[in-house]
């Protein structure tokens, strides 16, 4: 509560919940069991897996992931060409393209500043943070659009698609 009172700008909270697909886990089992030359081994990893099976049947065994979203608000108040001030000014279109890249380069100081207050709020509290690169936003945006799908492509995969 207090993290969240601490901040002075808005976030977005996403949690992600899905069953969890323990089919691989049991294979490994299998596959561990018929390596087992001790017999006693054998029958307690057979029941494990028989009881993990009817477990995982009867109850919903789900995994929860949390995302923090810090969304990219550039300033309200522009000095370009295409402002007031701007117009004022005259500005000619090369120094307008400095005066772009700049604000650019301020919008992205500011929005990796926001970040590292809520890393750090996370971090306070307990919990571990990390950002997002492109290849995992590609797979999250694909799980959440297709989630009949079990594998999300790669960026390497859509040859293309993605632009």
């Amino acid at each position: 509560q207090s993290f969240l009172n601490s901040i002075d700008f808005t976030i977005q909270i996403f949690i992600q919940s899905k069953r969890l697909d323990i089919k691989p886990y049991l294979n490994t089992l299998s596959e561990r069991m018929n390596e087992q030359t001790n017999e006693l081994l054998k029958i307690q990893i057979k029941e494990y897996i028989e009881f993990i099976k009817f477990f995982t049947e009867n109850h919903n065994v789900m995994t929860k992931n949390f995302f923090i979203v810090v969304p990219y608000e550039p300033a309200i108040i522009q000095s370009g060409a295409g402002s007031f001030l701007g117009g004022l000014l005259r500005k000619n279109k090369k120094d307008n393209k400095s005066v772009e890249i700049n604000q650019f380069d301020e919008n992205l100081e500011q929005l990796n500043q926001k970040i590292n207050v809520v890393k750090g709020g996370l971090n306070r509290v307990g919990l571990r943070s990390e950002i997002l690169g492109t290849e995992e936003l590609i797979e999250l945006y694909f799980k959440i659009f297709n989630p009949g799908e079990s594998k999300a492509p790669t960026v390497n995969d859509t040859q293309g698609a993605i632009k």
